[in-house]
């Protein structure tokens, strides 16, 4: 028993240090490549024998600072606020969720989304959700803000097989992110919820109301530019 109990310990130890060094390593190095991108690969793999995957890195500087301010207005206002959580979008949730009886709806922060896209697998389980919100935590810490805000817009899938701001920009409006009007920017924002669905260069009536929309609250919010 004593061995084994060395031995978790021994493990624990292991696994912490790890998640330490990756997430300070990733501090300064690019993503180029995460989880979901891998996870959506090999599905492509076994479904149809090919691969495709949209992805350029780009550096802050380089995306248009709508960008950030559309994310914020449409996934997460509170973003510069929080430390991770949304503890109130979270209590609304539960509470919606409670009323009409229906599957916890999603009220993830950026931060979350972020921890989740890089680290981690897709899922609804327990052991993903506390590692979720364990490096959710260490993020916070170690990389701030603008480093959350530069790994998301270039991490997240923005359209079918398409990861990233500079990927999205150069296939549905064929320019640079850095180019990319505040329309345009809420475009790409407005199909987040579901980019498999819904397509930013072909808007569904559905899309272009949310564009509005967060157009809208991108004017009520304060500034997010990191540019």
């Amino acid at each position: 028993m004593k061995k084994a109990l060395k031995w978790i310990r021994n493990i624990v130890i292991c696994l912490f240090v790890f998640s330490i060094v990756q997430v300070l390593i990733l501090k300064f190095i690019p993503v180029y490549y995460t989880p979901l991108m891998i996870s959506n690969n090999l599905s492509q793999l076994f479904d149809k024998g090919s691969v495709e995957c949209e992805h350029k890195w780009v550096p802050i500087e380089k995306i248009s600072k709508h960008l950030p301010q559309a994310v914020v207005a449409s996934e997460d206002n509170l973003f510069i606020d929080h430390s991770g959580f949304d503890f109130k979008q979270i209590a609304k949730a539960q509470e919606d969720a409670d009323k009409k009886g229906k599957r916890l709806r999603g009220a993830s922060t950026i931060s979350q989304q972020t921890a989740k896209n890089v680290f981690l697998w897709q899922g609804r389980s327990f052991i993903r959700k506390g590692l979720e919100a364990y490096y959710t935590v260490l993020i916070e810490l170690i990389w701030g803000k603008e480093r959350i805000m530069e790994v998301y817009l270039n991490s997240i899938e923005m359209g079918e097989n398409i990861y990233g701001a500079e990927a999205v920009a150069q296939k549905h409006f064929n320019k640079p992110a850095s180019k990319l009007t505040a329309e345009q920017c809420a475009l790409i924002a407005a199909t987040l919820p579901n980019p498999k669905r819904f397509n930013s260069a072909k808007p569904s009536a559905y899309v272009q109301k949310r564009k509005y929309k967060i157009l809208s609250l991108m004017k009520k919010i304060d500034p997010v530019d990191f540019r």
